[in-house]
């Protein structure tokens, strides 16, 4: 009898590997290989795309707060909007620029094609800047605002995020229409001016589009690059943003007596609200492996993973608890599987020695597209009801909320095209789609295109992803060139039928 257990025991173990290897030697996206044809493009000089963004980031087109600039402050922006119209004479002579209301900061050009009965494309980059932490201006290895070119690569504040962008898509532009290009499909491209603050200008821009009856092909702004190297495969890979994820605030509010601190009781507001906040940090929205953007990726860059890793994703039925334990270790991999819970700020009593009748707690939610912002209010209910005297509400105080964006095709035209342009920049590496962990003004176009995408071609090493909003914000000049060429192969491939 015992024989006969160990030989079922030995044949559910042998046919479980099977299973397993077998999922494991057919994981993998079929199609990956399907891609678009690219066009010729003008060749391009990346010292004098360096020197013109070295130019623009000398510019300071600081946003600190919705609303900036204020009314009087806004210099930087029309120096800008003449620095454009100086250096890329030929676009502006084929395209029709509106500026944007209220403050006509945000620029918006539509360069016509021949065949009105083709649903044009939209660019996407924008103008203006984080600041720089006061006290941090000399850990910089060039200064932030001074477009410094140091060892190959262009130092300042707005180099990656975004007017590298903003300087190769106009570059690319002036350089098709200097060699006579004609787009049947016609292009528009916007320049937000706030994009970092509440990204108003482009939402109006969009609305200005709405109202004209537009409806994109495609739409195309800043969110991945090909990421050198990528953490999933150590290896290049060129990752297209096809969802970003929303953002709520919640408040949590803890009410209690108060009364003096000599006395304090044991569930004081305080110690209830933080109890709170302790318990939402252990039990964090749940993750899922089984939708995309996250399982596309999964598939693409397959083939690229090591053999163990691959088994991992290939088999989740089996192995999701070591995977969701290996992703909640890094918070930006955690943020790719989940709604993210981050407490911010705290407020309570107003002296030391008094007890607040009332405490309360921002916590701001990163949505997952597999959320709403309607369910993550349900779970924080849940987890909070358990004390006493703690509610959770929205809270729509900072201006800014918004649900995650649509999940856009990956089986479409416009997608092929920008997989082709990114395995060409990444000097054949594959592409993979992704989720965009920030809020971009893409956002807002999901109301005029269900294919949004959110890419810049670019190599950018793993090391320089720390500059983006951080200290030694850099991209090389190499990397103008790329950009150029890129955005210059996407308009051509995508503005012809």
């Amino acid at each position: 009898m015992i024989r006969t257990i160990f030989l079922a025991i030995l044949a559910v173990i042998i046919g479980l590997a099977g299973v397993v290897l077998c999922r494991t030697m057919t994981f993998g996206d079929q199609s990956a290989s399907e891609s678009a044809t690219l066009p010729d493009v003008p060749e391009f000089d990346d010292a004098e795309l360096a020197s013109h963004l070295s130019d623009v980031l000398q510019i300071r087109t600081i946003t600190l707060q919705a609303g900036d600039p204020r009314p009087g402050l806004e210099g930087p922006w029309r120096e800008l909007e003449t620095y454009l119209e100086t250096t890329y004479p030929a676009f502006h002579a084929v395209a029709e620029k509106t500026p944007i209301a209220p403050q006509g900061l945000t620029l918006l050009y539509e360069w016509k094609g021949t065949d009105p009965l083709l649903d044009p494309i939209l660019l996407m980059a924008h103008q203006d800047v984080v600041p720089v932490n006061i006290g941090t201006e000399d850990d910089w290895t060039g200064p932030p605002f001074a477009g410094k070119i140091i060892d190959g690569h262009i130092y300042g504040r707005g180099t990656l995020d975004n007017k590298a962008s903003l300087v190769a898509i106009m570059e690319a532009a002036d350089a098709l229409a200097e060699t006579g290009f004609q787009p049947e499909r016609t292009i528009y491209i916007m320049l937000g001016h706030d994009e970092e603050v509440s990204g108003s200008g482009a939402r109006a821009g969009v609305a200005h589009l709405k109202e004209k009856g537009v409806r994109m092909e495609m739409v195309l702004d800043e969110g991945f690059v090909v990421v050198d190297p990528f953490p999933l495969t150590g290896k290049p890979t060129g990752v297209i943003g096809i969802a970003e994820k929303g953002y709520i605030t919640i408040r949590l509010t803890s009410v209690a007596t108060g009364g003096h601190s000599s006395t304090p009781p044991r569930n004081s507001a305080n110690v209830q609200l933080s109890r709170a906040i302790v318990a939402l940090d252990e039990n964090q929205m749940p993750a899922d492996f089984s939708k995309p953007p996250l399982s596309e990726m999964v598939k693409a860059t397959a083939a690229d993973m090591p053999f163990m890793q691959k088994m991992a994703f290939a088999n989740t039925w089996l192995f999701r608890g070591v995977l969701e334990g290996e992703f909640a270790k890094d918070g930006a991999a955690n943020a790719m599987i989940r709604t993210t819970t981050a407490p911010t700020m705290m407020s309570g009593s107003i002296k030391e020695n008094v007890l607040p009748q009332k405490a309360s707690a921002l916590v701001n939610f990163r949505v997952h597209p597999n959320d709403t912002p309607n369910s993550v209010l349900a779970h924080v209910k849940d987890v909070v009801s358990e004390f006493d005297g703690v509610t959770a509400e929205f809270d729509e105080s900072g201006g800014i909320g918004s649900s995650a964006s649509p999940v856009s095709p990956t089986d479409n035209r416009a997608y092929k095209v920008l997989a082709a342009v990114a395995t060409e920049t990444g000097n054949g590496a594959p592409a993979a789609p992704g989720l965009v962990l920030g809020a971009t003004d893409a956002r807002w176009t999901t109301e005029i295109s269900d294919n949004v995408y959110r890419f810049a071609p670019s190599v950018i090493p793993l090391s320089d992803l720390a500059g983006f909003h951080g200290t030694n914000e850099r991209i090389s000049v190499e990397n103008m060139e790329r950009l150029a060429t890129g955005y210059a192969q996407i308009m051509t491939a995508m503005a012809s039928e």
